[in-house]
């Protein structure tokens, strides 16, 4: 029978089997289960957040498959201000130098509000002191919901727009939702609802 987890992935790890020079996030499970069981997709190294591993190959091929546009919610703090005419932009398909086509529409909202020093324990350690440079500059939170997977995707979405995202914690893959309750770094087995929403939602 095949086996499902959540991950919780922390910072500073890589979505990979084995990496010659980074901790994996096969690395936080037991030897014998980590050539066995693989993830569900990537997250970029300095990316939280929800990750699926499993060793069933065919619902991985349906949760990566862009035909099925598998919903992807993250959480996260950038520096800027949000405007209705960005999340206008975002809604209808934000065009990102470089791509050859704009971005799907996605969904954007903002929850918060304020300065960069009331976010200083979430910003990136190599970067922290020149950010808090200029105590006073506008960052926000919010959550942004994208429908397909291209690299560094939200990132880049929100630099078009003259953000920058310093924080990004995915918290939802599809109806799966992340188990807050879940440490950075550790993973549960998936319950029996939340697979079989996972087969029916993204089945042929």
């Amino acid at each position: 029978m095949p086996t499902y987890y959540m991950f919780n992935k922390p910072k500073n790890c890589v979505t990979a089997r084995t990496d010659s020079t980074d901790k994996t996030v096969m690395d936080y499970f037991p030897e014998e289960m980590r050539f066995v069981l693989h993830p569900v997709g990537r997250l970029d190294k300095d990316t939280e957040g929800l990750l699926i591993i499993t060793d069933d190959g065919d619902l991985t091929y349906r949760l990566t498959n862009p035909r099925f546009h598998l919903p992807k919610t993250y959480f996260f703090y950038a520096i800027g201000t949000l405007t209705e005419d960005k999340i206008t932009a975002i809604a209808k398909g934000v065009t990102v130098n470089g791509w050859a086509r704009p971005a799907l529409p996605a969904d954007i909202r903002a929850h918060w509000t304020g300065v960069i020093t009331e976010i200083e324990e979430f910003l990136p350690g190599s970067r922290r002191e020149s950010y808090l440079k200029c105590p006073s500059q506008p960052v926000f939170s919010g959550y942004i919901t994208v429908t397909e997977g291209r690299k560094h995707q939200v990132k880049r979405m929100l630099k078009s727009l003259d953000c920058k995202i310093v924080y990004l914690k995915r918290t939802a893959v599809g109806g799966l939702l992340l188990d807050e309750s879940l440490p950075a770094g550790a993973y549960r087995e998936l319950e029996q609802r939340e697979i079989e929403m996972l087969r029916e939602k993204y089945r042929d």
